[in-house]
């Protein structure tokens, strides 16, 4: 089979939710509404998303729908049961989850511990659910003391250890990771270990670029090990390769920044003349929705659409550009975690001129499924809606 687009650029909007599901109470979510909510603080100027058909998806405040949307519009369900990160993508790629990855919002317990601080030969601080940042600055100082590891985790099923590189070197920092990775098994397999080395003196302490993430593989083979099994290549930007524990990707483009994430897709596009390029845009998530900042999330949203226009210029006729995003993580209510939401879907071509009413599709797995039909793969689950373009 011919494939029908020569490539396929999809791009994660971390955390850009477009409303509750129905089991959202049962999440602790009732009413979040991660765009909506955003949309509604102040007008947002998103000329390139609207003329996509973003306001086409659902009503949103001073977005309106476009009256001939460029793109095929329409919002995805989550199937898995969770709305953490790695749930999110990897149900993007065919990988359903009937149980949840375990969360610690109270911190990690005793025979998670006690083994861990055994086995690294040092005491550790912290052991709770906090901000990276401002975990850092409280206790920084006595960490700088003590030579004790930072740990704290987050609404994501991770485990984050945090340390000085001059206290304790990067290349240990990771060896402390690789050691907690191979005790958080069984009940306690969380999704992610992640290193977090940072700089400075007390008052001005800073994240370095050297973090590290110790993920697990997915349990099943992807839509990515289909698609690097019949020599399709996969370039993965941002933290993309290290949620698939590297797994059916080809090429890794490590980004900084949302900003950045867009210069490697750039990148990207120069290099990879037929596959898929997969990108992750994490400030809307990392930087603003966990902080509780709906002002700096709509401005990430402009920049975003600013930068869009960029991508949307390097577009050939035979490419598909597919935003989406893996769960919600809304700003203006009072919880810091991921919200079980709707995600966006927006998929478009310049050889496509008409926007398709795509619906609520049931499940993520529905963009993989999209990917493996036009490269002649299987997927494990999920409906392509390729036809409903109007290839």
């Amino acid at each position: 089979m011919k494939a029908r687009f020569r490539r396929i650029i999809l791009l994660v909007l971390d955390s850009v939710g477009v409303g509750a599901m129905p089991d959202a109470d049962r999440f602790g979510d009732a009413g979040s509404d991660t765009l909506g909510h955003v949309a509604q603080t102040r007008p947002l100027h998103l000329p390139r998303l609207q003329q996509l058909g973003i306001g086409n998806i659902r009503p949103l405040e001073h977005i309106p729908p476009a009256e001939a949307p460029l793109a095929s519009f329409g919002r995805m369900a989550l199937a898995s049961n969770g709305k953490d990160t790695t749930s999110g993508h990897w149900e993007m790629m065919g990988l359903i989850l009937d149980d949840p990855f375990p969360v610690y919002p109270y911190g990690f317990p005793p025979e998670v511990m006690e083994p861990f601080e055994r086995q690294i030969g040092r005491r550790t601080l912290g052991n709770r659910a906090a901000s990276g940042t401002q975990i850092i600055d409280e206790l920084g100082a006595r960490h700088m003391q003590s030579g004790s590891p930072i740990i704290y985790t987050s609404a994501d099923s991770v485990f984050q250890i945090a340390a000085h590189e001059e206290v304790i070197p990067v290349e240990e920092l990771y060896r402390i990771c690789e050691v907690a990775r191979r005790l958080l098994d069984g009940p306690h397999r969380v999704g992610r270990v992640i290193a977090r080395p940072f700089l400075g003196e007390p008052g001005e302490f800073r994240r370095t670029a050297a973090r590290k993430d110790f993920a697990i593989p997915p349990f099943i083979p992807t839509v990515l090990d289909r698609l690097q099994e019949k020599g399709v290549p996969v370039h993965a930007v941002g933290k993309i390769a290290s949620i698939f524990c590297y797994r059916g990707i080809d090429r890794e483009l490590k980004s900084r920044n949302n900003q950045d994430t867009t210069e490697k897709t750039l990148q990207a596009m120069g290099e990879l003349k037929t596959g898929l390029i997969f990108a992750n845009f994490v400030d809307f998530d990392s930087l603003y929705g966990h902080r509780n900042d709906p002002q700096g999330y709509a401005a990430a949203l402009e920049a975003f659409d600013e930068e869009l226009g960029s991508i949307w210029r390097r577009l050939e006729e035979d490419d598909l550009l597919v935003l989406v995003s893996d769960h919600g993580c809304d700003p203006t209510t009072p919880s810091t975690d991921h919200s079980r939401e709707y995600t966006l879907l927006l998929a478009c071509s310049p050889g496509l001129r008409r926007g398709t009413d795509l619906g609520t599709r049931s499940t993520l797995a529905d963009t993989g499924a999209t990917v493996a039909r036009n490269f002649g793969v299987s997927s494990p689950a999920g409906a392509s809606f390729l036809e409903e373009l109007g290839v």
